[in-house]
């Protein structure tokens, strides 16, 4: 692997943002080290260490970081849907009839591409555990430790039914982007403030689950912003030694929107929380009556809008750490096994827990010293048991070969119904878990009850649709 990564390495094009990667690596590093961190496991259960010690809850405003690879996937469809478009039959200078069909076959190209990455490795994961919590439940297991795991793992298949919507949804919003630029964006964080209002002021029951779509969607508008530099696009080199007092200035005034939204976004959040209806916590809480998660709420939005600032702030530093070899190696090797790292990062560390109670080792009650104590063997071993599921299953996250075809026109939609059924299955899956499978145990989705094999056969469904769709005839 590692000459591989050389080589990838090597072979980066001069012109590559390699902060995105560093920031979508990143990003989940700090999700993956923050589940770790929560689990207050005893023998009884699995509870957050947020709510054991409250105390603890403010560090969520640094560390819930998916807005940032929310952010981040904004800026990366946005190229490589237009990457797309520019290859289409014609190019740029193709008629409006003829683009609007060949627009039509490069959407179903991209969901088709963008969906292999994230799916294969998901698939792989789930049905692994599927059959794992079929065997465990026929043999009269499911319950204590293995049933809280059976329910826990799928949960963060949320975000991957999220980003799926995303994935989606950017030509429409893309389009809107290029149309209004700064409005599109105001538009979504606008709707989120009126559900918000809708919800907590008027009582308007199930409102607020509009705001999965307009809080994220709202997020992820920002990549699209910066894929065109209205974020500011100070240099690497723009305070570096040499530089001259024009390039200085001008690298200043690059960092005025990236220093409004962090500075905006924190005091908006700061006043949100602090005078409104919202929690202090950006993660949810067991038993919360409000939670800024789920469904998202606008101190959620303003705390997305602070963290994109924040990281745009360090853009240039972080560009010039990335220019050395080693630290570019180092980014790209984590971005080969990212997404296989996320999915199973909790059975690695439920199994850690297995383990030891399994050996009989005494688990200190949560947050005391004997817990903080134990707390970074546990961290290692997990780390350790996380690396040898990636080294299991890497290979389903790399990409496979484009197809040479193309989509036929009119297939669009079909791709379009595809990822729809693959983003219901997965959130449904996320939702229901894989326990109770022999009791047909289900899940609301949208006020319709799901089981766990229907949310699997919806996602393997649509998945066929969309690979139907965006493969096309040679």
């Amino acid at each position: 692997m590692g000459s591989a990564v050389r080589v990838l390495a090597e072979a980066t094009p001069a012109t590559r943002d390699r902060y995105v990667d560093l920031l979508r690596v990143g990003s989940l590093a700090v999700v993956v080290l923050g589940h770790w961190m929560m689990a207050a496991v005893t023998p009884d259960g699995v509870g957050n260490l947020l709510a054991v010690v409250p105390a603890l809850q403010p560090l969520t405003w640094l560390l819930q970081v998916m807005p940032v690879f929310f952010f981040v996937g904004g800026f990366s469809h946005a190229l490589s849907y237009r990457s797309l478009l520019r290859k289409r039959p014609g190019g740029p200078a193709a008629s409006d009839a003829s683009a609007s069909a060949s627009a039509d076959s490069v959407y179903a190209a991209f969901l088709r591409a963008r969906l292999q990455r994230l799916l294969r490795p998901t698939m792989v994961f789930v049905l692994v555990w599927g059959v794992v919590a079929l065997l465990v439940q026929l043999l009269g297991g499911g319950g204590g430790l293995t049933g809280v795991t059976l329910r826990l793992v799928t949960q963060p298949l949320w975000f991957i039914g999220i980003y799926l919507a995303m994935v989606a949804f950017t030509p429409p919003l893309l389009r809107l982007h290029e149309r209004y630029g700064w409005g599109a964006f105001a538009g979504l964080a606008g709707a989120a403030a009126a559900v918000d209002v809708l919800r907590f002021a008027a009582g308007v029951p199930y409102v607020e689950f509009l705001n999965f779509a307009f809080v994220w969607l709202a997020v992820h508008q920002l990549g699209f912003l910066r894929a065109d530099g209205r974020l500011g696009t100070a240099s690497a080199s723009a305070s570096g030694a040499g530089s001259t007092p024009g390039t200085g200035l001008r690298a200043l005034r690059s960092l005025r929107v990236p220093a409004l939204l962090a500075g905006g976004g924190l005091i908006g959040a700061v006043v949100l929380v602090a005078a409104g209806p919202y929690p202090l916590s950006m993660v949810g809480m067991p038993g919360e009556k409000v939670s800024n998660m789920a469904p998202p709420t606008l101190a959620l939005l303003a705390h997305g809008l602070w963290l994109v600032g924040a990281v745009e702030l360090l853009r240039a530093p972080a560009a010039r750490l990335l220019a050395r070899p080693r630290a570019w190696r180092t980014v790209v090797a984590a971005n080969g096994v990212a997404m296989t790292a996320f999915l199973w990062h909790l059975t690695a560390m439920l199994g850690v827990y297995g383990v030891l109670l399994a050996l009989d080792v005494p688990l200190p009650e949560p947050a005391t010293a004997a817990w903080w104590a134990q707390t970074p063997l546990r961290l290692a071993a997990a780390a350790a048991l996380t690396a040898a599921l990636v080294a299991a299953f890497r290979t389903f996250e790399h990409p496979a070969p484009p197809s040479a075809a193309t989509p036929a026109p009119g297939s669009g939609p079909l791709a379009a119904l595809g990822a729809t059924l693959c983003l219901l299955g997965v959130l449904g899956l996320s939702m229901v878990g894989l326990g109770g499978l022999l009791e047909g145990r289900t899940a609301l989705l949208i006020a319709i009850p799901v089981s766990a094999p229907a949310a699997v056969a919806m996602t393997l469904g649509g998945w066929l649709l969309v690979e139907r769709a965006g493969r096309g005839a040679r």
